[in-house]
């Protein structure tokens, strides 16, 4: 009686699939090295970065400085220029301290973007000079010097804001990620501008 023999197998069958598996698994061990890469660019560029930071912005402005000069030392005068008060209308403010110049405080607390702080007069020498000390609790802790200086140009006045502190580490990494510089001096061309209008209208 004749009998059949099994069908034969092929190598191709008879092999094992690699498992998917192990393939997934080298492609996330690749991302995770350039990743761990990056990271260790931008804590390496950060770590060059200077330790003091300042940002610097300045308008001419076709008034007087006695004229202009009231629009900054009184807090309750910014929301007619500072760019600042546009970043959360239900922001809660708190005046304190002297009305105006020296010894006034104005201390708000809002939203993400107007995180809270307090800024305070420090010095004011009227109508030329006005410094401050700026300090932010949110987003992030930070202590900085803000300095307003009107200077006479021509038949108007030459005003400068600037800002400057302890550049952290956390700044210096923003600081390779975003320019900073940019960023805040774009607010300060934004108020300068608003400051102007509103002290030659």
């Amino acid at each position: 009686m004749a009998t059949s023999s099994p069908a034969p197998t092929s190598a191709a069958a008879a092999a094992p699939a690699k498992p998917k598996r192990s393939r997934a698994l080298k492609i996330l061990a690749g991302i995770g090295l350039v990743l761990v890469g990056l990271v260790l660019v931008v804590l390496a560029l950060a770590a060059t970065k200077p330790d003091v930071f300042r940002v610097e912005r300045s308008v001419t402005i076709n008034a007087p400085a006695d004229q202009i000069y009231p629009l900054i030392e009184d807090f309750q005068e910014w929301p007619k220029w500072s760019p600042f008060e546009n970043l959360d209308p239900q922001m809660q403010k708190t005046f304190s301290g002297a009305e105006r110049g020296q010894g006034a405080v104005y201390a708000w607390d809002g939203n993400s973007q107007a995180g809270k702080g307090r800024i305070e007069i420090i010095e004011a020498s009227a109508p030329s000079k006005l410094g401050m000390t700026l300090d932010f609790e949110r987003p992030f802790e930070c202590h900085n010097q803000v300095l307003f200086t009107l200077e006479p140009a021509g038949d108007g006045t030459k005003v400068t804001w600037a800002m400057s502190g302890p550049n952290q580490f956390m700044g210096k990494i923003m600081q390779v990620l975003i320019n900073t510089d940019a960023m805040v001096g774009g607010q300060f061309e934004s108020g300068l501008a608003k400051l102007k209008a509103e002290a030659e209208g």
